[in-house]
């Protein structure tokens, strides 16, 4: 079987399973073996035509469903639900396997419809394992809810849905026993095992035995018939279920008289005592269903009390019994089944057959079925009481039972030990060991024909069983009993005490009739018989009979043989009351004849106690124990009455009765006889039938007079007034609860009309004025609810003569709230007979309901919907709760209305107010339907009917709200209602048809339509009438409005979106403006679309349809704005909505929510969502821990708030609490957060807040928490390490990015030790669809316009703001290093290029770099890990400035590990080795060569004569390199392990080569002075350093913080050997080093070939590489691998070079290790330095230094700066860096800043603002700042003016004095008064001011270089009281 693809011409392309109809024979369009032709039929012909095959029902079925499941089933497979995947895959080939049985057609009608019944069975589970629909069905058929009345669908639905969740718990119960085996380790010997149940409360058996026998192993004997093992007790009643019912098992061996004793030759064998076992029923209701039990076994202590050993089990006397062995036990399986037996014969077919023995209860089951045929007779033997018989010993006495027939003969096989095992001619007793008083309580069945009872008796033979070897059986005595008497009563329940009649042991007994004739029992021995009495010999039986057809009660027997005792019949009638039940329901029909014969023989003189006789039996039959022989009455009635003449006499009686009811003082018996009054008028009209039928229909008047007076006397009786607590009350209410059974015999022989005249008049003659209280009003409406149900009713002549009737008991009750259970069922009875036509009685019928009920309905659902439900399980269907019954009734009685009934209706409110009333509840009401909780979920088709008949009534009603309520007679609350009712009509989850699947929304269309576009329509149209009421409902209805605009249907969106056009228009006219609209609009969008609703189709049609709309008017431009407003909070609702789908990654959700929350903030300053989004995103960030961001992102509620005791409502999580204690719980948690993103400074910093905020309200406890607190943070500062991230520049392009990405640059913050590779392959996988950008180009249009998503990654350097703390000498590394990567406005990125012509003899000719500077909208970290670029600017470094900065960063890295090396801070010296190796190597190669070949040439000065001052500078810093070279070499040559010194050799005599390749023979004075005071920086910032100031061999140590290697190598740096690490001072140090092991995997860089090496690296890397190393100091080596190809593998980007950090914190204290004379020489040198600076060169510029040709200045300039100055010669830190020019330490003085010329400066080269050519200098004057870049794009005014205005403010704790945007108050809060803040806090190194805020020292942004004074900020008002 495939599908056809129709490839031919013309050719029609099938499916498997497409419908075909052929309306012309076809030709040719596919072949015709690809189809089965199918008679079908066509429904609802037209556009939405259906085609149905004439098939059956159930096949139509399974096919629709099988489809369905087919798609479903897949996707279980896809979404792993394994379990329910092969589970409905096998039920669907069952259904497939069945539909193919049914298609064949071959089924029996039985067969048919157990397959069907299997069939449905099948569905239903399916659907319900699925969450589909409940389908209502009807003798296995679906049903069409329009083919029946909707109180019958609800019947329908809530039937099967009772039948699903609530299963009847069974009455019956039967144990199933199966007898495994014995373990035991002393058998030997054959066993019999007998069970039965046994009844501890009562001690006594509640059934026969079950009879095991076992072989010597323990095992069944018969282990292939299943029926011997297996046994089923059957009838057990609920209350036999209860944990005093015990199994008792009995064992027997079968041997030996004593169980050790040794063989013999006796071969006699014996039935002895062995163990019993006992286990409670209860157990079984615990325990699993099969559950193996191993039962122990227990024997008895003296065998004697064997009789009661299961008894003191039970009752625990130990002392009685003991285990019968440590290793034995019973083996059983125990199952309790539940139900009638016939359904478990069709549940456990296999077990019945396979075989298993059925025991039954003794007596009869608590329900007694007629037909059932039982004639059992048990008989136990109870104990004997023997003589000695000249022994000297007891006896061991063993009893053998016979049954004998009337002619003495032995009847075979009627004698039972238990069910199991057949029965035998006799049975044996077990027996006792010498015990002449033995108990046996043995019980025998004796399963005797009916036939055979008469005449028979039993005979039971007394023998001694000799122990002797002979073992001989000796007969001594017996004892009979006959089974029945000779009146024919048979033997009586109970005990008998038998005589023991001795005999010779060779007696005969063969002739029984030799002692029959002798007395056979103690009772009935004549008196003169005392010598018999007298004897001591005994036998006690105890006989029961169960039987239904024997009788052992003689007054029964009296009254079936009356003719033979007439004198009798009096007291035989007299005595039947006290016959029970069981005996008369046995004899029923033999009963009733003899009654009927009596009263045709004697009627005058019986008549009136056959007739309560009659009464009793009637009465009889309504115990629950003999109701099933109703049947077997009726049947008698029908079949074999003959009374044909008893209907006068009854009828005569009958109202006797009724006529004494009003004087009769006692009610009782008359009550009775009026229970009786169904069968009694059921005798009577069989009777007058029969008389009929026997006169041909003499006598009818007078029956029918009869009858009429009969009727007459029970109209009086119940028209009487009385008492509620009356007799009379009581028996009307007897009557009552009868009456409607009678309608049925009557219409035997009236007619309806008759009939229904009778029920009228009778149930009319009932007391009008009842008492609520009075139960004869709940018994009336029982009998109006028969009477409705009843046959009569359903005719329509009967209808319309009893609905006035049924109408006005049924208000009054509905309308007091009485009895609404039973309302509920007469109303749904009432309607579901009135079918759907156009005749005149349903019309009318119709009108008098809705009259009388519709009003009253619709308040009792109010009323009762209303009502608090109770708490636990769906309360719904439970029986009291009718409010599904009310819905279906009202949903029933509107379908019936047609127009003529809805005008009827309307024209009765005569007045506006009472329509209005009506109108509000009916809406009212309709919402209630409506309501997901009406109705169970899978109900689908009730609630589209429900909606059918709403939308129906909704458009009649529609009509007289225009015309009632518009214009002046306007009524808001009802307008309002319908809106209201029509918005929520629309959502409803029933009416979403695009979540259906494709079948179930093609049955809806084609059933329904879309009822959704319908009101939506009609919405309109009710809108457009409202005129300038319109205005009512703006802003009210926008909400709604838009809720419906969100469905997804074209449409019904087309219909309602112009109406905000509409609100626009009005609300303009109003008020001038629509703020209202677009604030109603923003709130509702948000709740709305974070449901789920609206998609990115809807924003367009959305933003087009109102576009075009407001096209001509006047107010365009403001609409265009609101669209424009609305349009992009979609498309971020939208972005958002979509990141937080499961599964999205937490990036992705926090970018998205930051763009939601700022345009929240910034363009619809909407607060409280600003704020509910902060707390979004703050949990964004908690579950990413991202605990810095968390923090940033809570600060941004913080900062709304002040330190105020204004009350603040319950908001979030947040309680009702003052400001002032939520801005405390804040702060707590964001220090919190703070202190475990490791960012404390920022926590300080709200520690102090907090702390004066404690220390204000004198609370000290908290105070000094918080002081402790404080300090913990600065522990931290100093003593943990925190990793420096990476920061990464991201572009987004391509349209298929979210809208807050989309074509967008970014600059994200790295998680811990994440590098370039990890980041990008970490937005690769969170955005699977993109394309690595392989370039770092700026894209064009065609990549920003492509539907793709394309990602360009690379790293970028952060260009720190605080560059007075990085500058200062003395400030630990773990300081400073927050600051290098904190509060982070720009970030740079170099690439090298090539301008020109290209020297290949010699490239850095032409080598510039470009350097790109990215500014953010906000500092980096913030409430995101990355943010926007707002800005770009671009520079060129020209080739000189380039190499300048080269020569620069080798210096002085090259000075850092000498000064590490001499600190012994390396562990060891290979760092530094090949540090100089690659120096010198280089330079002999050529490195420095090719510098002086570029630009010390006479072409190059001639043509650049600008450049002469950076000449002389690149010159300086070659000797000065070559200087340190020569001293690093001594360094190294100090502490160079014995194995490497030939390579320092080698690196000596290469620096001698170097140092004549570049012309030196001595080194300049300035060079010679002081040639490594560089420890911390430059040899110009050497005057701030705390070293000694000659550095040499063996100078003074410098003990280091930490060693190079105890950093983790976790950074990755540039690839070129030259790009050195700067000073802390400068940006880009990292302040870590790499392992020496990854020093020796580094590789040269082409661009830097003049001072590494020749070697070059391949091309790519070359043009791509951004080479900060070759650019400016500032960019910090570990972010320098961001100069090489973003996008490049690994294996295509050289390893960095190591550079260790050139500051330790513990230099700081280094001070201590020098003498006194060098700190006085120190201060003596700087302040004469100063001095001579100041003088002699104050026209320096910062940047470059010319030539000094005077050796002696230089050399003294040179001494003047050796000695260091110490950290006690430095100014206290004060919050600016410029106020220390006090101190003497000049910072804009040109010698301090630039002009030594043997170092680099970090306060001007190394700077950022003079490396990037953005900003100025801090601490320099004017007049001595440093040359300006060329190329540069702007100045530091612009970004000083770029910054004032940024928006939103920059979320971070350094910039509360930025003004925010101000947020308008809510009308609640009250504006505290304006009091003045406090001043900012300074920074943690700084010295504490009152404030508690904090803004950066100096700022850098700031042209003027004016020094920046802290002042403090105007804190915001308060914006929110959330």
């Amino acid at each position: 079987i495939h599908s056809f693809r129709g490839t031919v011409q013309h050719g029609l392309p099938l499916e498997i399973g497409d419908t075909v109809l052929f309306i012309l024979s076809p030709q040719g369009i596919f072949p015709c073996t690809y189809i089965h032709l199918k008679n079908a039929h066509i429904k609802n012909k037209g556009q939405f035509e259906t085609v149905i095959p004439t098939e059956d029902s159930v096949i139509t079925e399974m096919t629709t469903t099988l489809r369905d499941w087919g798609a479903m089933w897949k996707r279980l497979y896809v979404k792993n639900e394994g379990d329910l995947f092969h589970r409905l895959w096998h039920v669907m080939n069952e259904i497939l396997d069945l539909r193919r049985q049914v298609l064949v057609g071959h089924l029996t009608n039985d067969r048919m419809k157990d397959v069907k019944q299997h069939i449905t069975a099948r569905l239903d589970w399916g659907n319900e394992q699925l969450s589909l629909d409940l389908v209502p069905r009807r003798e296995f058929s679906m049903v069409d809810p329009d083919e029946i009345s909707v109180t019958e669908l609800f019947k329908l639905m809530e039937h099967r849905h009772r039948k699903k969740e609530t299963p009847v718990p069974a009455s019956t119960h039967h144990l199933f026993v199966h007898m495994k085996s014995l373990m035991s380790s002393n058998l030997g010997e054959e066993l019999e095992v007998f069970f039965h149940i046994y009844d501890g409360r009562e001690n006594r058996p509640l059934s026969e035995r079950f009879f095991v026998r076992l072989n010597k192993n323990g095992v069944p004997k018969s282990p292939e018939k299943t029926e011997r093992q297996c046994t089923l007790f059957v009838d057990l009643g609920s209350s036999d279920l209860r944990k005093d019912v015990y199994i008792v098992v009995h064992i027997m061996r079968i041997g030996r008289m004593g169980a050790g004793e040794k063989k013999n030759l006796c071969s006699i064998q014996y039935r002895r005592p062995f163990g019993c076992a006992v286990v409670s029923i209860a157990d079984l209701l615990t325990a699993d269903s099969k559950d193996d039990h191993l039962l122990k076994v227990y024997a008895c202590t003296t065998e004697s009390e064997w009789y009661q050993i299961h008894e003191n089990i039970i009752r625990k006397v130990n002392s009685r019994y003991n285990l019968s062995g440590s290793n034995t036990g019973l083996a059983v399986s125990l199952q309790l089944l539940h139900g009638d037996i016939e359904q478990l014969r069709r549940e456990y077919m296999v077990l019945f057959t396979r075989g298993v023995s059925i025991t039954k209860k003794l007596g009869f089951s608590d329900i007694i079925m007629p037909g059932e045929m039982r004639n059992d007779l048990y008989v136990t033997l109870e104990k004997g009481e023997f003589e000695k018989g000249g022994k000297s010993v007891a006896r061991n006495v063993e009893i053998t039972v016979y049954v004998l027939d009337i002619d003495g003969q032995v009847m075979k096989s009627y004698v039972a030990a238990g069910s199991g095992e057949p029965g035998g001619d006799e049975y044996h007793s077990f027996v006792l060991y010498h015990n002449n008083s033995p108990r046996w309580a043995e019980q025998i069945k004796l399963p005797i024909p009916v036939d055979m009872f008469r005449g028979a008796h039993v005979r039971f033979e007394f023998r001694h069983c000799s122990t002797k070897d002979k073992g001989e059986k000796k007969l001594f005595g017996y004892s009979f009993i006959h089974l029945m008497q000779e009146d024919g009563r048979t033997l009586p329940d109970g005990t008998h005490e038998l005589i023991i009649h001795k005999c010779e042991e060779n007696a005969n007994l063969q002739d029984s009739s030799r002692y029959l004739k002798l007395p056979f029992s103690k009772a009935n021995l004549p008196g003169n018989n005392q010598a018999v009495k007298g004897t001591k010999e005994s036998f006690w039986i105890t006989s029961f009979l169960c039987s239904t057809k024997l009788t052992q009660n003689g007054d029964m027997l009296d009254l079936l043989k009356w003719r033979a005792h007439p004198e009798k019949i009096n007291d035989s009638l007299s005595k039947l009351k006290e016959i029970d039940g069981s005996e008369i329901v046995k004899f029923l029909q033999d009963t009733l004849d003899t009654l009927f014969g009596i009263l045709d023989e004697s009627s005058q003189r019986y008549g009136l106690k056959v007739f309560d006789c009659l009464v009793h039996i009637i009465n009889l039959l309504q115990d629950s124990k003999f109701q099933h022989f109703k049947p077997v009455m009726d049947t008698y009635i029908e079949s074999h009455f003959a009374g044909a003449l008893s209907y006068r006499d009854l009828i005569k009686v009958l109202k006797w009765y009724v006529d004494r009811i009003v004087d009769a003082e006692h009610q009782d018996h008359i009550q009775q006889v009026l229970k009786a009054t169904e069968y009694i008028f059921k005798y009577i009209i069989q009777s007058r039938r029969l008389f009929a039928l026997a006169t041909g229909g003499q006598s009818e008047e007078e029956f029918r007079c009869c009858i009429h007076e009969l009727f007459m006397s029970i109209r009086f009786f119940l028209s009487q007034e009385n008492k509620i607590t009356s007799p009379v009350t009581q028996t009307q209410a007897v009557f009552l609860r009868t009456f409607p059974a009678v309608y049925g015999e009557l219409l035997k022989i009236f007619t309806v009309r008759e009939v229904a005249g009778f029920v009228r008049e009778t149930l009319g003659s009932l007391p009008a004025t009842a008492h609520a209280e009075c139960p004869l009003e709940t018994v009336k409406l029982h009998c109006i609810t028969k009477t409705v149900e009843s046959q009569l009713y359903t005719n329509p002549e009967s209808r319309c003569i009893l609905l006035p009737v049924v109408l006005r008991l049924l208000q009054a009750h509905m309308q007091e709230q009485r009895d609404l259970v039973m309302c509920a069922r007469i109303l749904t009875s009432m309607l579901s007979l009135i079918r759907k036509d156009d005749s005149l009685v349903v019309s009318e019928e119709v009108d008098l309901i809705v009259d009388s009920l519709l009003v009253v309905l619709m308040r009792t659902i109010l009323e009762i919907t209303n009502r608090p439900q109770p708490a636990g399980t769906n309360m719904r269907l439970q029986f009291q709760d009718i409010t599904g019954e009310f819905v279906a009734c009202l949903l029933a009685l509107l379908r019936q209305m047609s127009d003529k009934h809805y005008q009827q209706l309307l024209q009765t409110f005569t007045s506006k107010d009472d329509l209005r009333d009506f109108l509000l509840q009916i809406f009212t009401v309709f919402r209630i339907l409506i309501r997901p909780e009406m109705f169970p979920k899978d109900w689908t088709v009730m609630r589209l009917v429900t909606n059918n008949v709403i939308i129906t009534t909704v458009l009649y009603l529609s009509d007289a709200l225009r015309k009632n309520f518009l214009n002046e007679k306007f009524d808001y609350k009802v307008w309002d209602s319908y809106f209201y009712l029509s918005v929520i009509f629309i959502n409803q989850p029933c009416l979403q048809l695009e979540s259906f699947s494709p079948s179930k929304r093609k049955r809806v269309l084609e059933k329904y339509g879309d009822m959704r576009v319908m009101m939506g329509c009609e919405i309109f149209s009710m809108w457009q009438n409202l005129g300038e009421h319109k205005l009512n409902f703006i802003p009210a209805m926008i909400g709604p409005f838009l809720e419906v605009t969100l469905v997804p249907q074209p449409d019904l969106r087309n219909v309602m979106i112009p109406i905000f056009h509409d609100m626009m228009d009005w609300e303009q006219r109003r008020s001038g403006n629509f703020k209202q609209v677009e604030a109603k609009l923003i709130d509702k969008l948000d709740s709305l679309m974070s449901e789920g609703k609206g998609d990115e189709t809807y924003r367009e049609l959305f933003n087009s349809i109102l576009l075009k709309k407001i096209e001509r008017e006047t107010w365009r431009e403001s609409g265009i704005s609101l669209i424009a407003t609305v349009t992009r909070l979609m498309e971020r609702l939208l972005d958002y909505r979509d990141c937080m789908k499961l599964g999205e990654v937490d990036g992705k959700k926090i970018g998205c929510t930051v763009s939601l929350l700022n345009f929240y903030k910034t363009e619809l300053n909407k607060e409280e969502m600003y704020i509910r989004y902060i707390h979004k995103l703050y949990e964004l960030h908690l579950k990413a821990q991202n605990y810095t961001e968390a923090s940033y992102t809570l600060l941004l509620y913080d900062e709304l708030l002040e330190w105020s005791d204004r009350p603040l409502r319950e908001f979030l999580n947040y309680p009702m609490q003052s400001e002032w204690q939520r801005k405390e719980y804040l702060h707590l948690t964001i220090v919190q957060n703070f202190d475990r993103g490791k960012c404390w400074e920022n926590g300080i910093i709200l520690c102090r807040e907090l702390a004066d905020q404690y220390e204000s309200y004198y609370d000290y406890r908290n105070l000094s928490k918080m002081r402790m607190m404080e300090a913990s943070l600065y522990d931290k500062i100093m003593d943990q390490q925190r990793l420096e991230p990476e920061f990464f520049r991201v572009g987004f392009y391509g349209k298929k990015f979210p809208f807050f990405l989309r074509n967008k640059e970014f600059v994200c913050r790295g998680h811990d030790y994440e590098r370039l590779e990890a980041f990008q392959q970490r937005m690769l996988n969170e955005f699977p669809h993109a394309i690595a950008m392989q370039h770092v180009n700026q894209p064009d249009q065609t990549i920003y316009q492509a539907e793709a998503q394309y990602l360009q990654i690379y790293a970028v350097s952060p260009i720190p703001e605080s560059q007075d703390v990085l500058q200062r000498d003395g400030v630990p590394d773990n300081i400073k290093s927050f600051y290098k990567v904190n509060h982070i406005w720009r970030f740079r990125y170099d690439r090298p290029f090539h301008k020109g012509t290209k020297d290949k003899e010699n490239e850095f000719k032409s080598l510039w770099v470009e350097r790109t500077t990215l500014t953010l909208v906000q500092s980096l970290p913030g409430i995101s890990r990355w943010f926007e670029v707002e800005k770009r600017e671009l520079v060129e470094v020209s080739p000189l400035e380039n190499a300048i900065e080269v020569i620069e960063n080798k210096n002085l890295q090259l000075r850092t590990l000498i000064a590490q090396c001499q600190s012994r801070q390396m562990q060891n010296i290979n760092p530094l080795t090949m540090c100089l190796n690659g120096v010198i190597d280089a330079a002999v190669n050529g490195g420095l060569a090719r510098y002086q070949e570029a630009f010390f040439v006479k072409d190059y000065i001639v043509n650049h004569p600008e450049d002469g001052e950076k000449i002389g500078r690149l010159r300086e810093l070659m000797f000065e390199q070559a200087h340190i070279l020569e001293y690093g070499l001594a360094v190294h040559e100090k502490f160079v392990p014995q194995d490497m010194r030939p390579l320092h050799k080698k690196l000596v005599d290469q620096f001698h080569v170097m140092k004549s390749s570049l012309g030196i023979q001595e080194f300049p004075a300035y060079v010679r002075a002081s040639p490594v005071h560089f420890t911390n920086g430059s040899p110009r910032s050497s005057c701030r350093n705390s070293v000694p100031n000659i550095i040499s061999p063996d100078g003074a140590r410098v003990v280091a913080r930490r060693s190079p290697l105890t950093y983790p190598a976790v950074n990755r740096y540039s690839s070129s050997s030259l790009s050195s690490q700067a000073s802390n001072e400068v940006s880009n140090i990292t302040g870590q080093s790499e392992s020496s092991d990854e020093v020796f995997n580094m590789q040269p860089s082409p661009s830097t070939s003049s001072l590494s090496s020749n070697h070059s690296a391949s091309p790519n890397v070359t043009s791509s590489a951004p080479s900060s190393a070759r650019g400016s100091p500032q960019l910090q080596d570990k972010h320098k691998h961001s100069r090489e190809n973003s996008c490049l593998s690994s294996r295509e980007r050289p390893v960095s070079a190591i550079y260790p950090n050139p500051l330790d914190p513990a230099q700081v204290n280094t001070h201590k290790q020098i003498n006194t004379q060098t700190m006085i020489d120190a201060c003596l040198s700087i302040c004469l330095y100063t001095n001579i600076v100041r003088t002699t060169f104050s026209s320096r510029s910062l940047d470059s230094v010319k030539e000094v040709n005077n050796t002696q200045f230089s050399d003294t300039v040179g001494k003047l700066l050796c000695p260091p100055v110490p950290p006690s010669s430095l100014p206290p830190f004060t919050p600016s860096p410029t106020e220390c020019q006090s101190a003497g330490l000049v910072s804009n003085s040109p010698v301090l800043s630039g002009s030594y010329s043997s170092g680099i400066s970090s306060m001007s080269r190394c700077s950022v603002s003079e490396a990037s050519g953005t900003e100025a200098t801090t601490g320099d004057h004017p007049a001595h700042q440093g040359p300006t870049m060329p190329n540069s794009v702007s100045s530091g005014s612009d970004e000083l003016i770029r910054r004032e205005n940024k928006t939103p403010p920059p979320y971070s704790v350094y910039e509360r004095s930025n003004p925010r945007r101000p947020v308008p108050l809510p009308h609640s809060l009250s504006i505290p008064p304006s009091v003045d803040p406090p001043a900012l806090p300074p920074k943690p190194h700084q010295l504490r001011t009152s404030s508690m805020k904090l803004v950066p020292t100096s700022d850098p942004r700031r042209a003027d270089g004016v020094p920046h004074v802290p002042r403090p900020r105007p804190l915001p008002r308060k914006v929110s009281q959330l």
